[in-house]
């Protein structure tokens, strides 16, 4: 590593067997994402990119069928879900329980209704749970071994929230299943040699902002830093001025020329403010899918080189 880039952010990433991809929402999460991913597996590692939103945005990325909750092979050593935390929970229930008979009156039962719906950080506790099942080879009949697992986590304070929740939940349930997950859990994120924090943001004032009080965050409530800064969509380097006798330019180069001088401006803030490995990406005149991912993985390769 040297000043406040990473030599190899994929080979780093690739270290880890849980990657957590966070940030204020709209910066571009599920891309980077998606790029960390097909690196990784272009790598060599069995990767499963776990994409939490109900509105299922990966798949287009990806050029997959919508998941609907499964696990679909989108490339070679690479797989994407769209997680639906509820069946894991539910999932879980069945593994202890074992007798579906027995399972399902749990399920269908009010006081598990309630549990499954408002004991705090349970959702979150499924989230994570579920990668460490994986990991672990307790995915079930026809789950891929996986290596690495890279969570597309919900924007700013739901993923402060979300690595936080296996020490809340070793709070508030003291034995049982639910209890021994989180405890591991804890230990795994804990771990930053198992698992990598990468913030993504964007050069403009209110998600940079965001991205500062999520690294506090993150340090306050659960004691780690960051291990990558993704920032996204920046506009190219704007043609000079042109002199004032020419008249006045064309609108879009003055729009072009402004958006880049904010961007610059924010960078110089995060380049004050933000010590660690940062990643650069631009903005591209791509629409979702494969060509943009694979512009997307040219540029963060290039960028860690510098």
């Amino acid at each position: 590593m040297e000043g406040n880039r990473l030599m190899n952010p994929i080979e780093q990433l690739a270290r880890r067997q849980l990657v957590v991809v966070t940030g204020k929402g709209g910066v571009g999460k599920t891309v980077v994402s998606a790029t960390i991913g097909r690196a990784l597996a272009a790598a060599g590692r069995r990767t499963l990119i776990v994409e939490v939103d109900p509105r299922e945005n990966l798949h287009q990325m990806m050029g997959t069928p919508p998941s609907g909750g499964d696990i679909l092979e989108a490339e070679p050593r690479l797989w994407v879900q769209n997680l639906k935390p509820r069946q894991v929970l539910d999932q879980v229930v069945r593994d202890q329980l074992r007798l579906e008979l027995l399972a399902r009156r749990v399920l269908d039962s009010l006081i598990y209704q309630q549990f499954a719906t408002g004991a705090p950080g349970l959702k979150e506790l499924a989230i994570l749970g579920h990668a460490y099942r994986l990991l672990h080879g307790l995915g079930g009949p026809g789950a891929p071994e996986i290596q690495t697992v890279i969570l597309d986590a919900p924007a700013t304070g739901h993923g402060v929230a979300l690595l936080s929740a296996p020490a809340l939940v070793t709070d508030v349930i003291t034995n049982g299943p639910f209890s021994r997950m989180a405890g591991d859990l804890a230990t795994l994120i804990a771990d930053s040699e198992r698992c990598g924090i990468v913030v993504v943001t964007q050069a403009e004032e209110m998600p940079v902002e965001e991205a500062l009080e999520l690294r506090t965050a993150l340090r306050d409530r659960v004691r780690r830093e960051p291990e990558l800064l993704v920032v996204n969509g920046l506009y190219p380097p704007a043609p000079p001025e042109p002199p004032p006798s020419t008249g006045a330019e064309n609108e879009l180069v003055s729009l072009w020329r402004r958006r880049r001088k904010l961007n610059d401006r924010e960078l110089a803030r995060l380049k004050e403010s933000w010590t660690g490995p940062r990643i650069e990406l631009p903005q591209l005149p791509l629409d979702r899918g494969l060509p943009l991912l694979s512009t997307l993985g040219r540029c963060f390769a290039e960028s860690a080189r510098r």
